[in-house]
């Protein structure tokens, strides 16, 4: 028989120190998973690029069960809103522990505390030369010096300003196959390195700052600019910034989080 159920929902602006800043992403505690049509439905009223729901896992070496829904797909990785996630445990369902350790489709990730700064430890995610074709420069509208397939497409641009001037055909990219999302970087004038994400294909035509994105990106400049610890700064309209540290297989990526929203919504199941 169907009923209506009554769930939290948090909206925090992640990697910003205040609202209207970073990338927003709703959070939904579960007491158990619904079905996968209506978090997907959730996500699609929702129209944030992400929106997480996390599960108790009293049981497990992990303290929580974690997944992400962009409007139209489930998604394997997402930073902001694991990101979020943790500050809505800490903020206001009152996680007493400085680690919080979640399970996901990309295994395990945990987001540790300092302060008011949240640092995720997340996989370093490899990367492949590729080519540089021309669907990609005709979607993008400029040329890239270097391009890497991963789980995003990487595109290495000379300086700050061309990345920051892209302004792509979004049917082309979403046209693109292969990849989740397609990226845009350069060095950065008074950041390490600056980058930009377009991901069309999940329903995202920019994706303000994403978190999943430097597991690619703190890697390959690490390797370049010889040093393992970075700030970044996504440069889209919102904005935000991101400290990241390559140790290993693993890349710390930390930032701020805060609250815009909480409230609350009826589901009929």
């Amino acid at each position: 028989m169907a009923t209506t159920q009554t769930l939290r929902l948090f909206q925090i602006d992640a990697f910003a120190e205040k609202v209207f800043f970073g990338n927003p992403a709703a959070v939904v505690p579960l007491a158990a998973w619904l079905p996968g049509d209506v978090m997907q439905s959730i996500a699609a009223e929702n129209n944030l690029s992400e929106t997480a729901f996390f599960v108790r896992t009293p049981d497990s070496d992990t303290d929580f069960d974690l997944r992400w829904m962009t409007p139209v797909a489930e998604a394997d990785l997402c930073g902001h809103a694991t990101l979020a996630s943790a500050h809505t445990l800490w903020a206001h369902l009152g996680w007493a522990g400085d680690i919080i350790r979640f399970s996901s489709r990309s295994g395990p990730l945990a987001v540790r505390r300092d302060g008011e700064l949240y640092e995720l430890d997340f996989p370093v995610l490899p990367l492949e030369p590729a080519e540089v074709t021309d669907e990609l420069v005709e979607a993008l509208g400029a040329r890239p010096v270097e391009v890497w397939r991963g789980m995003d497409l990487v595109c290495v641009f000379d300086n700050e300003r061309e990345v920051m001037d892209l302004s792509p055909d979004f049917g082309r990219l979403k046209a693109i196959g292969g990849v989740r999302a397609i990226g845009a970087t350069a060095p950065g004038r008074s950041h390490d390195f600056i980058s930009r994400l377009f991901a069309p294909a999940v329903g995202i035509d920019e994706d303000p700052v994403t978190g999943s994105l430097h597991s690619l990106l703190a890697p390959y400049w690490a390797k370049r600019l010889g040093k393992s610890t970075l700030v970044a700064r996504q440069v889209s309209k919102r904005g935000g910034e991101l400290r990241c540290i390559v140790i290993g297989d693993r890349v710390r990526i930390a930032g701020h989080a805060v609250t815009y929203l909480t409230g609350e919504i009826s589901v009929f199941i």
